[in-house]
């Protein structure tokens, strides 16, 4: 299924917004899974097994399974999803960007080796470096606009001829590179009168929203500013304080209440 529909699937069956990033760190796991060499996967998959019904996505964050020299785990992980809870998307958090023949080697990286349906891309480079996700046009390209990290501003917020870069960027991307209509943006929780900005400039175009939780993104003023007329259009991403949410051998069931409250709270405001 294309991402866009499976997506628009996962927000109306699961009625939700909610977006959980896999992002393992072997320190914060519980006790009884430290010393298992397997750790890295039963983790990840035991949180997306208890929270699979309340989300509309699931993003890992490839960095934190490399680091761990964990790629396999990831490979597997992906696999899991799509085999046991094939209604969810899966967004490789990976930032990519680059020219040629290497865009396309991120490209088969993404899709072919993980299998992922959607992948976080850097458009900075220009469109040539966007080009071989774009043209994936069952596949979901999701691309940096205005992020949710403090220093976001001293790029993206340059004027450029009278506008700031990122409202460029987004007015671009929504005109010009969504030929499939395969593109989504990331617009930080942390900024929520940019996403305004960005909601008014891109239509429907979905956005995906790191931020809340650890980082301090409020619920009710990123449902405000960015869904779109049906209530839906936005991917609103938690990891830490889902994946961590308890500490002991229910740490999953403690992750479903944690995926459920958000949730929940997501929806008052849709």
């Amino acid at each position: 299924m294309h991402f866009m529909q499976s997506l628009q699937a996962a927000w109306q069956r699961h009625h939700s917004l909610v977006c959980v990033g896999l992002d393992p760190e072997p320190a914060k796991f519980p006790a009884h899974l430290r010393n298992d060499a397997d750790a890295v996967f039963k983790f990840c998959a035991a949180i997306v097994d208890a929270t699979a019904d309340l989300v509309c996505a699931y993003k890992p964050q490839i960095a934190h399974f490399a680091a761990l020299r964990a790629e396999g785990a990831l490979e597997r992980l992906i696999a899991h999803i799509h085999e046991h809870h094939p209604t969810v998307p899966v967004i490789l958090d990976a930032k990519r960007g680059d020219i040629g023949s290497t865009a396309q080697h991120y490209v088969t990286e993404a899709f072919e080796r993980y299998g992922a349906d959607a992948v976080t891309i850097n458009p900075y480079m220009g469109r040539d470096s966007a080009q071989p996700f774009l043209d994936r046009a069952d596949k979901g390209v999701i691309l940096l606009c205005h992020t949710s990290n403090p220093g976001a501003a001293d790029l993206q917020d340059l004027d450029v001829g009278g506008r700031p870069l990122y409202q460029r960027v987004a007015e671009m991307i929504a005109r010009d590179w969504n030929t499939h209509g395969n593109c989504a943006l990331v617009t930080g929780a942390t900024w929520p009168e940019q996403l305004a900005e960005v909601r008014a400039l891109v239509g429907d175009v979905p956005l995906l929203v790191p931020g809340i939780g650890a980082q301090g993104g409020d619920v009710e003023a990123v449902v405000r500013n960015g869904r779109t007329a049906d209530g839906n259009g936005l991917m609103i991403s938690s990891s830490r304080a889902i994946l961590y949410a308890g500490q002991g051998e229910d740490f999953a069931a403690a992750a479903r209440i944690a995926a459920q409250e958000l949730r929940d709270s997501i929806n008052r405001y849709r």
